[in-house]
């Protein structure tokens, strides 16, 4: 995936966190569009409305939502034809190894735990993009996984 502008997609019900990631990206001053929806009924409303070629590049997906959670979000996700192939970038506070083995399996591409600081933040989302752009993108192994600032 090679393109001119990158579509993102963050699903977090957290606005603080939303403003923040938004931040990040205009200070990296990447080629993105950012969209954001604040619950799991809202992300899969949003990715249904959309054709194959209209999807987001990437999603950046919060575990804990109201409505309907991460983890049911990507499972449905996966099994979708239409979306099976989505990016989908897992954003969460938590750092639970379960979880993270379970995500992975589940079909994530990568696992990013929250950072609270600033520079940090936006290391770790220019590192997402960036890799996860590459034309010759493949899902790393479990043990790259996790994506650390």
């Amino acid at each position: 995936m090679n393109i001119q502008n990158y579509n993102l997609l963050l699903a977090d019900d957290d606005h603080d966190d939303c403003d923040f990631f938004r931040e990040a990206l205009d200070e990296l001053s990447l080629p993105v569009t950012l969209v954001t929806v604040n619950d799991g009924v809202e992300l899969m409303d949003f990715l249904e409305d959309k054709t194959a070629e209209n999807l987001p590049d990437i999603l950046f997906l919060d575990l804990n939502m109201p409505r309907k959670n991460g983890f049911e979000c990507l499972m449905e996700i996966k099994r979708l034809e239409k979306l099976k192939n989505l990016h989908v970038i897992i954003f969460s506070t938590s750092l639970d190894l379960g979880i993270v083995d379970t995500v992975y399996e589940k079909g994530a591409l990568y696992y990013i735990r929250k950072p609270g600081d600033f520079a940090k933040l936006k290391k770790v989302i220019a590192t997402a993009i960036t890799m996860t752009t590459q034309p010759d993108f493949k899902k790393p192994e479990r043990e790259n996984f996790i994506l650390q600032p």
